[in-house]
């Protein structure tokens, strides 16, 4: 199948070309087989992970953020998942790590999940409820000592581990369904 070149705005051409690092080049060369070569344009890491520059900017922020709160360090960890982007319903980008390998290969959790229709029978006639605040509960749960670096990610900026329970593990919500069970034992039946 033969595709019709691709075309950019002159200017755009311009101002990519000047941000092509001659190695990367090489090394895509390599890698891919000849006959991707006339669509290398699409394959440049810089022009991948290039985000609106307040975007990269503020990102860098939330990063060191985190790190003071401790939630994550730097690591230095031979692997580390991809992340992506995902937009908020604000009009802001959130940070998503993509654990699907380490997913794929992690022993599965089977803490019973109650499903909502057995939950909603447990209400009938209550006429008084209470709730919790569970926002940052994933971040009182810390990983085991040991176990930070399957948790690494990689940024622009460096390679990333958290010291907490990150959303998206396999396991993140049985492990901590079974700690609010366990704190809340005596009420689950009332």
């Amino acid at each position: 199948m033969d595709l019709p070149p691709l075309s950019f705005h002159p200017s755009l051409e311009e101002q990519w070309d000047e941000e092509e690092d001659p190695e990367e080049i090489e090394t895509v060369l390599k890698v891919f087989p000849p006959a991707y070569h006339k669509y290398l344009d699409v394959f440049f890491k810089v022009k991948a992970e290039k985000l609106p520059p307040h975007r990269a900017c503020d990102h860098h922020i939330e990063f060191e953020e985190n790190v003071e709160k401790g939630f994550i360090r730097p690591s230095s960890s031979s692997t580390g998942a991809p992340v992506l982007f995902v937009k908020k319903k604000d009009g802001g980008l959130r940070l998503c790590v993509d654990y699907c390998k380490l997913n794929a290969v992690t022993r599965k959790n089977r803490f019973p999940v109650s499903p909502m229709n057995k939950l909603l029978t447990v209400f009938k006639g209550s006429t008084i409820f209470s709730k919790i605040d569970l926002r940052g509960a994933y971040s009182l749960l810390t990983i085991k000592e040991g176990d930070g670096h399957l948790t690494a990610f990689r940024t622009k900026y460096g390679s990333y581990e958290y010291l907490v329970m990150p959303f998206g593990l396999t396991n993140a919500p049985a492990s901590f369904l079974n700690i609010v069970n366990d704190i809340f034992a005596d009420f689950l039946d009332v």
